[in-house]
């Protein structure tokens, strides 16, 4: 019988993972080693509720980023806000894929958008734009929902330090529980599968005056993407984003918290070049804020899928996602194992088939 859970994170998916199994009943403790829930990439992120446009070569990742997005505005239906214009752009030269073929891709995987020629910063340099209805992810907002919904169940500046897998239950720090969800990405238990960190740098720009959200794609891309506070938006640039890769995670936070002015002044005249090929107005519509930094944990391999997987090794589960929507097919994957343990099984029964088969020959013949 499972009663007792760990989780290791109070990231979207730790939190999400707690508030729901909390509530069907089971007694959860969520260890945080920040002093507030949110604190790393959950919250050092575009900011972006997704619906599928970001992945045109993944179907998987779509269709997830596409429901996710839908279960999410009714579960959590105030923990985001629209975007008023917000348009993907396929640039003619430098997209992986021609705007004909994008469009055909999002048509059929049922994603509404509009085509557009008309908006309200100048767009050069691209084939076709569509407007669509992503949404800006509320994070201090979801914070507060978190420690209200979580309560004691939550137990910040706690950083674990020792997991020991066992057959009858899993140790976190001398603790015995029955589950572990290590929703660290991997920095607690590893992975199951071949990973490695990704430091990264985003730049927070501020601006007066309105502006949309602009995605380029698909490709080695750029976007402007707003925040939480209406007036800062985020740059962030696919080839300089990134801080390099990392088979460990200490080296890949040593890496991220050495960045220096010189670093972050290089990153931004790269994307500010980047962005401005499409965005001629960017520099006179935006000031520089500063940078933004956080680690991400990623597949190894050259392919799109940044689609929710969840792993399982005795009693402990690895959670492993790109997408803040899809936190909803990790706990399906995880409900589906605790209910299949907890199902009672049954003796073999002979099969009355050939009985049954008999007694209507026998009734046929008779009548």
């Amino acid at each position: 019988m499972v009663s007792k859970v760990a989780i290791v994170g109070a990231g979207w998916y730790g939190c999400h993972l707690g508030s729901s199994l909390k509530t069907l009943g089971f007694d959860v403790t969520v260890f945080e080693q920040h002093h507030r829930p949110l604190h790393e990439a959950s919250g050092n992120n575009q900011f972006r509720l997704h619906l599928g446009f970001h992945y045109p070569r993944h179907h998987g990742t779509r269709v997830q980023s596409r429901d996710g997005f839908m279960r999410f505005m009714e579960r959590y239906p105030y923990l985001s806000r629209g975007v008023e214009e917000n348009i993907y752009a396929v640039p003619r030269t430098e997209s992986l894929i021609d705007f004909a073929t994008y469009r055909l891709i999002m048509t059929s995987t049922g994603i509404e958008f509009r085509e557009t020629a008309d908006t309200s910063v100048p767009i050069r340099e691209v084939a076709g734009m569509m407007l669509t209805n992503e949404r800006v992810l509320l994070i201090e907002q979801a914070r507060r929902y978190f420690l209200d919904q979580l309560g004691s169940n939550l137990v910040l500046g706690h950083r674990v330090t020792s997991i020991e897998n066992e057959p009858d239950c899993v140790r976190v720090d001398g603790e015995a529980y029955d589950l572990l969800i290590d929703a660290s990405w991997g920095q607690h238990c590893g992975m199951p599968m071949p990973f490695f960190y990704e430091p990264t740098i985003l730049l927070y720009y501020e601006t007066d005056l309105p502006f949309p959200a602009v995605t380029f794609v698909d490709g080695p891309l750029c976007s402007v993407y707003p925040t939480e506070d209406p007036s800062i938006f985020t740059l962030s640039s696919v080839p300089h984003t990134p801080l390099g890769q990392f088979k460990n995670a200490a080296e890949a936070r040593r890496a991220r918290d050495d960045v220096n002015t010189e670093t972050v002044n290089a990153r931004m005249a790269a994307m500010e070049q980047q962005v401005s090929r499409y965005l001629p107005t960017f520099k006179e519509s935006f000031r520089f804020v500063g940078p933004q930094l956080a680690l991400k944990t990623k597949p190894v391999g050259r392919f799109d899928d940044r689609s929710c997987s969840v792993f399982r090794r005795g009693r402990i589960f690895h959670v492993m996602s790109g997408k803040i929507d899809t936190i909803f097919f990790a706990m399906e994957r995880i409900l589906s194992f605790i209910e299949s343990s907890q199902s009672r099984g049954f003796a073999p029964l002979t099969s009355p088939l050939r009985h049954d088969i008999a007694s209507r020959t026998l009734v046929t013949q008779e009548s």
